[in-house]
């Protein structure tokens, strides 16, 4: 079977702020309440989409969601048309602007989790939008990804679109940044190895921060997604990877096909030996463990090195990989160091390392693996996606033209208080949507 991992990177909205809400995201915490640049955040995503586009990887994106989200409002009880509620918001409990106004669904690696057909009992692709029910503002999310994923992917013979896991804490899911599908390649059977925090035996006095996966969420998750007996695995993050700032697993690890790159201090010891273990026995596995005597853990959080894209060779080698990173790797000298060594050796395959400047993201908390949502694809089943989400570069020239003409330059806290501002988001999105086709998809 010929299939390709195409990446749906989420388009940054016009709402793009630093509220600072996500607690033990420490890049989020550092920057909270600074100015941010919604036009320089939605033209380097662009950039980024671009880049992989034109280096011959398929590329689609994912529209940003409604924000305001005035149903949100409405539903903590303010009365009234959009105007209305947000004025009873800005009046009676401002700080409530901050979460309907959260510009965290350009995370796309947070979407969803994806099955495969090949990897699939019923041979469709299967897509769940994570409940994201840790935080707040993101667990407003899931009903709009679902809506976006059931319009990406609206051929039913094709592709099986759930709804999100029911919204508590036992089953608390943040998607594909705590999953990796492992394989000999694209074309044969893989297995999902999903990452978790906690489970119910999880001492969470050890934790500093909020574990946002649960062993029972990926349980749940590989069952609606029919997975064969034996083709899902289960690996315990480590406390010392969370009290970090490894919010996600895709901060301390990153895989595609038979490769998993990760950092030493990744995952609790007994359960990587024993996962470790099972992959080694499924597939022609290969572990690359970086050292925590040539980047730190602090250094792997800071540098966002695991938040990299790890991609095939444009055609589907598992030979010839690249390294999708953020800039923040090439600064810092440890990091740089590393990956020009790594490429040097030749006993392992990641043959490219590619710089891309991401920083307004960074500065939110997500690098370029936190930007997209990846899903692996026969031809037949990319011709069934809806093709107002793939890119090609004269789209994303539209796209371009859009967002310089209807974002803005700067963007404060205090301007979420301006009622006006909303409607500027409104049109923006409009704009958009327009722009590939879709004038009525919100509504």
């Amino acid at each position: 079977m010929t299939a390709f991992e195409m990446n749906f990177d989420g388009l940054i909205g016009p709402n793009h702020n630093y509220a600072g809400l996500a607690f033990g995201n420490l890049a989020s915490s550092r920057n909270a309440q600074k100015t941010s640049s919604p036009k320089q955040a939605a033209l380097q995503g662009l950039e980024k989409m671009r880049t992989l586009l034109n280096l011959g990887y398929k590329q689609g994106f994912m529209l940003p969601q409604m924000r305001p989200d005035t149903d949100a409002l409405r539903a903590l009880g303010f009365d009234g048309d959009d105007e209305a509620v947000l004025k009873q918001a800005i009046e009676q409990n401002p700080e409530l602007l901050n979460m309907v106004y959260s510009a965290s669904s350009m995370w796309a690696a947070n979407a969803a989790t994806v099955t495969p057909s090949n990897d699939s009992a019923d041979g469709k692709v299967h897509l769940t939008p994570a409940n994201l029910v840790t935080t707040s503002h993101r667990a407003i999310e899931h009903s709009q990804t679902y809506k976006c994923l059931a319009t990406m992917f609206n051929d039913s013979s094709k592709f099986s679109v759930h709804k999100a896991l029911p919204s508590m804490a036992r089953f608390a899911d943040e998607g594909a940044a705590n999953h990796t599908r492992l394989a000999k390649d694209y074309g044969s059977e893989g297995l999902g190895l999903f990452v978790y925090g906690r489970n119910h035996e999880t001492d969470v006095s050890k934790l500093n921060f909020p574990a946002r996966q649960t062993q029972e969420a990926s349980e749940a998750i590989a069952r609606q997604h029919k997975h064969r007996n034996g083709r899902s695995l289960y690996l315990a993050q480590s406390a010392q990877a969370i009290n970090a700032g490894a919010f996600h697993n895709d901060v301390v690890a990153v895989g595609n096909g038979p490769v998993l790159f990760y950092h030493q201090d990744a995952y609790e010891a007994e359960s990587q030996a024993r996962v470790f273990t099972q992959l080694s026995e499924l597939i022609p596995f290969k572990a690359i463990e970086v050292p925590r005597e040539k980047v730190s853990l602090e250094d792997a959080i800071t540098s966002y090195l695991f938040n990299s894209q790890l991609l095939a060779g444009t055609d589907g080698s598992m030979e010839n990989m690249r390294l999708v990173a953020p800039t923040e790797c090439f600064d810092n000298p440890r990091v740089k160091q590393y990956l020009a060594d790594l490429v040097e050796d030749d006993s392992q395959p990641i043959r490219h390392v590619e710089y891309v400047d991401v920083r307004q993201s960074m500065s939110n908390g997500g690098g370029p693996a936190c930007l997209r949502l990846r899903v692996l694809l026969t031809e037949e089943e990319i011709a069934a996606v809806n093709p107002a989400f793939v890119l090609t570069n004269e789209k994303i020239d539209a796209l371009k033209a859009c967002v310089e003409k209807h974002y803005r330059e700067e963007l404060s806290p205090q301007d979420l208080l301006d009622p006006k501002f909303a409607e500027e988001c409104r049109v923006a999105l409009n704009a958009l949507a327009d722009t590939i086709g879709l004038p009525n998809y919100y509504g």
